[in-house]
């Protein structure tokens, strides 16, 4: 048998090897106990992998506790390369730099016209990645890959942006191949609900889960689902639209095509034209939530009125996939209870009374970062097992450049 052949020693070291650094990667750092259990490696084959490991640079072990006993904490080098995020969102572009042991290096944001081309879009990205690398003093070949993270679905075989409510004309635009053609980088792609799930997960309100829905509303609504601890994106990559469940087969009719969809009961739209003819036409979602939190009862209303309907939405979520947590994203969240309240009131109404009783409806931590943390953490996920080892192996400055859709 050669070395190379599945089955053989040398293949089960490597695929050991990669298990240990894909749990160490998507955690940030562990202790090799930690790393024992997620893995389900022995204690002593841990052990040997990470004396290894660390001997060629690719971890770097530290002193800690876990337990009230020593501990050994492992993390991916700073050598091991950076990952790139790279956001946008409704009326903003944001940018993030950051290393495989979960520290991000740097971070901006700007806004952008919505009615801007994707190519004024991409040239503004491409400008404020290039400075945030000069920033951070890191030569693009440090960088493994970039994270990007698009307002709308991306069709998970042509990696094509599907309608958008936010970015009307980028829809058709493979936004992957483009940002990759101007970097020279690989570039993952997935919209900003699995994005913002992927935040959360592994650095928010989710952390330590293996079963979630993120759930953000803005212009649209759509969640993020995390089942055993991976997106699921579905084969057309469209799991998720929770925003086009129908409430009313003779509501109004929603851009779908469909009526009384709950996107047309909740979407930032819907919520601000409720309050125009007593607040004005000037008003944003994130200023209702402020007049809310002040005491205004028309804006309390309208959210509790939301609310409601999301949570019916989050009871079929229950009912099917029965997740552990459902974290809430974007400008609601900031309502808090406000909104989380009657969330929680459908869920315990609608939903089976062992799933609700298991579920914990909470806001997310992250606020507007989530998407572009989780833009990082794509990468982290996507790269592939091996990604970490190439300094165990010498690596290739002319490696050529890969575009993976990630779905939806």
């Amino acid at each position: 048998m050669s070395a190379d052949t599945p089955g053989s020693q040398s293949s089960l070291h490597r695929a050991n090897l990669e298990r240990v650094l894909r749990a160490v990667r998507m955690a940030g750092s562990l202790t090799q106990a930690e790393i024992a259990r997620t893995t389900g490696l022995s204690a002593a084959t841990v052990s040997n992998i990470v004396r290894e490991l660390k001997e060629v640079g690719t971890v770097v072990v530290t002193p800690t506790s876990s337990g009230g006993r020593r501990a050994r904490s492992v993390s991916l080098s700073a050598d091991a390369g950076i990952v790139v995020g790279v956001d946008f969102g409704h009326s903003h572009l944001r940018v993030a730099v950051g290393n495989l042991a979960h520290r991000v290096l740097a971070e901006e944001s700007e806004p952008i016209d919505t009615d801007a081309s994707a190519d004024q879009g991409f040239g503004r990205a491409e400008t404020l990645v290039a400075r945030l690398l000069e920033q951070t003093g890191f030569r693009t070949d440090k960088v493994i890959g970039v994270g990007l993270g698009v307002p709308g679905p991306i069709d998970g075989e042509t990696g094509a942006l599907g309608s958008t409510a936010i970015l009307p004309g980028w829809t058709g635009i493979a936004p992957g191949r483009e940002l990759s053609s101007r970097l020279g980088m690989p570039v993952y792609v997935d919209n900003d609900a699995n994005l913002g799930a992927l935040g959360e997960l592994v650095w928010g309100a989710g952390r330590g889960l293996s079963d979630l829905a993120y759930i953000k509303v803005a212009s649209g609504v759509g969640a993020g689902l995390v089942i055993s601890g991976q997106i699921y994106r579905g084969p057309g990559g469209t799991a998720g639209e929770i925003g086009h469940i129908t409430l009313d087969e003779s509501g109004p009719v929603c851009r779908c095509g469909n009526r009384g969809c709950l996107e047309t009961f909740v979407g930032s739209r819907h919520v601000l034209n409720l309050l125009a003819s007593s607040h004005g036409t000037d008003l944003t979602l994130s200023r209702v939530v402020q007049l809310a939190q002040r005491g205004d009862l028309g804006c309390r209303r309208v959210l509790a009125d939301v609310g409601r309907q999301i949570g019916t939405g989050v009871a079929n979520l229950c009912n099917l996939l029965n997740p552990r947590r459902v974290i809430l994203g974007g400008d609601l969240a900031e309502a808090g209870d406000l909104v989380l309240d009657p969330i929680r009131e459908s869920v315990a109404r609608y939903a089976i009374p062992s799933a609700a009783r298991q579920l914990s409806v909470v806001p997310g931590t992250l606020g507007g970062r989530a998407e572009v943390l989780g833009a990082l953490a794509l990468v982290m996920s996507e790269m592939g097992d091996s990604g970490a080892l190439s300094s165990t192996e010498g690596r290739d400055s002319g490696r050529s450049v890969a575009v993976v859709p990630s779905g939806r």
